[in-house]
């Protein structure tokens, strides 16, 4: 099938296209993806992402290459952020295990997940609830800047400022309890 004709239908949410669509790119999406991260599940877990935000999205797609350029650029940078977040991880593990051999005792600041999780939830309660409603969006539900202006109204600048308002905020919200590191793991 033509791509124009793929894409107009994807655009209009045309479920028989999406399925066609899906099944067509679906394994060799999984494996160009599974040859950055290095994990089937990982793999999947992206294309399935990248397939679910097209369909969510209320925004039209604009492809200016070929429907399987657009696909295959759009997973590898999805995989890409995704092995970022792994280095980040690494590095910061590195560090905590390299400092309890320096110091020779457990570190004061460690947190069980649930309880930095509690610890953050607790912190974004604390944000104005504007400012609160589109970190959520942006950080937790993965919208991007413009389609959370679309969907409340604003502007996209406004949309940026409330994030980075928020960010300076967590920040200094729970900055006794995690390291540098982390909280930026966490938080962007």
């Amino acid at each position: 099938m033509e791509d124009k004709y793929l894409i107009a239908e994807l655009n209009r949410k045309n479920k028989t296209v999406f399925d066609f669509v899906f099944n067509y790119y679906y394994s060799g999406l999984c494996a160009f993806v599974f040859q950055i991260v290095d994990n089937r599940a990982v793999a999947e877990d992206l294309v399935q992402e990248f397939f679910f935000k097209i369909w969510i999205s209320k925004r039209e797609m604009e492809i200016s290459t070929s429907l399987k350029s657009y696909f295959f650029a759009s997973v590898k940078n999805k995989a890409f952020n995704y092995m970022k977040h792994v280095k980040v991880k690494e590095d910061y593990e590195r560090y905590i295990n390299e400092k309890r051999e320096r110091d020779g005792q457990s570190l004061s600041w460690e947190f069980s997940e649930s309880e930095l999780a509690d610890l953050i939830e607790k912190s974004i309660q604390k944000l104005p609830p504007r400012c609160r409603e589109i970190f959520v969006l942006s950080r937790f539900e993965g919208k991007d800047n413009e389609s959370i202006a679309a969907a409340l109204g604003i502007s996209k600048r406004t949309v940026e400022l409330q994030i980075s308002n928020a960010l300076k905020q967590l920040r200094i919200e729970l900055k006794d309890y995690l390291p540098l590191a982390l909280l930026l793991y966490i938080i962007k």
